[in-house]
């Protein structure tokens, strides 16, 4: 059987020779120590590259992200996010387990949160009753939304507002880099409204561990100590840290290579009968598409066909998700149409 087409999602990319064998060289200390050459390399080429003064490597995204409400916020404080998020939904509740800290979610279909919505759902400081609104959430690109831009416009609004009132902003930038490449505009412009930043290196970067989180030096000392609080520390990690590096230097202009397939695979899905997507909705790497209730494969879901025949997709029984990344070449797109015909017909 030929090989597996893993749609799954861009976290199962593995790491090329290339990176392996930057891996294999790195320079290496103790990084709780703070002697690690290789990661402090990491950590000042992310600052760097996302305009902030400091940066601390991290195991995952959702470390990141829970280091920045954590830094952000005191127990009973709330946080606005958006109600598609991966920081309310896919991080197995640790703002409220970890910080003590409520999430008022605000819905819209791209990802933003509209600074009259944000405005209207602050609550105000000298009502003892409410929890205290202390940070804004934003996730760019936005997986939930079908690996959505979120509109810059609508980031620079709310954070007017949120200036206004104090209040701190973090983005979770997991794949700010495939925002970047998509939009044309710099990681350090999308950046730049928000105290903190997290990014991914083990998504569509393709290392095979690990997450940045930067902002500001005495943001991202506080987060220094959370992390050892959350179990977070890690000793010779400039192995890490060089495939982060190695991500950087070599992985990010190729995404774009990602964003075309996953623009033909969703043309070629939206003339399968059964199947419903609007290709011009798929602006990144990430593919959400829809299957007619009244198929018989909507049962059970197309998943499982899907990978009798060697195709792996992620999803539900009527809302399948496809992401592209570099494990998968042309030709991989090219059987996975096939096979989604195959299960279709």
């Amino acid at each position: 059987m030929s090989a597996v087409i893993d749609l799954r999602s861009d976290t199962v990319t593995r790491p090329t020779l290339a990176m392996r064998q930057a891996m294999l060289e790195a320079p290496l200390g103790d990084d709780v120590f703070g002697d690690d050459p290789t990661v402090h390399a990491l950590e000042s080429k992310v600052a760097s590259l996302l305009g902030k003064d400091a940066s601390i490597l991290v195991p995952s995204g959702t470390m990141a992200n829970q280091l920045a409400l954590r830094v952000h916020t005191r127990h009973g404080d709330e946080a606005i996010v958006h109600a598609g998020c991966h920081i309310l939904n896919f991080e197995g509740g640790a703002a409220a387990a970890l910080s003590g800290v409520t999430l008022r979610a605000l819905e819209s279909t791209d990802g933003s949160l509209g600074a009259a919505r944000v405005a209207a759902s602050l609550h105000p400081a000298d009502d003892p009753h409410l929890a205290l609104t202390r940070l804004i959430c934003f996730e760019n690109t936005h997986n939930a939304c079908g690996g959505r831009l979120v509109p810059q416009d609508d980031i620079l609004a709310v954070a007017e507002v949120a200036r206004r009132h104090g209040i701190a902003l973090h983005l979770d930038g997991a794949r700010l880099m495939n925002a970047q490449v998509a939009s044309g505009v710099p990681a350090i412009d999308l950046a730049g409204p928000f105290d903190t930043v997290s990014l991914c290196l083990s998504k569509g970067l393709a290392a095979p561990i690990g997450s940045v989180l930067a902002g500001s030096r005495a943001h991202i000392d506080r987060a220094r100590r959370i992390r050892k609080m959350f179990g977070g520390g890690m000793r010779q990690a400039g192995i890490l840290a060089a495939a982060g590096l190695h991500a950087l230097e070599h992985h990010v202009a190729r995404l774009t290579d990602d964003h075309r397939r996953a623009r033909q695979l969703a043309e070629a899905i939206a003339n399968i009968p059964g199947l419903f997507v609007d290709p011009a909705t798929v602006q990144t790497n990430i593919v959400f598409f829809e299957v007619d209730p009244q198929h018989p494969v909507a049962q059970t879901g197309l998943q499982a066909p899907c990978r009798e025949l060697g195709v792996l997709m992620s999803g539900g029984r009527l809302r399948a998700r496809a992401v592209t990344h570099l494990d998968v070449d042309d030709a991989g797109i090219e059987r996975a149409i096939k096979v989604l015909r195959a299960v279709m017909a």
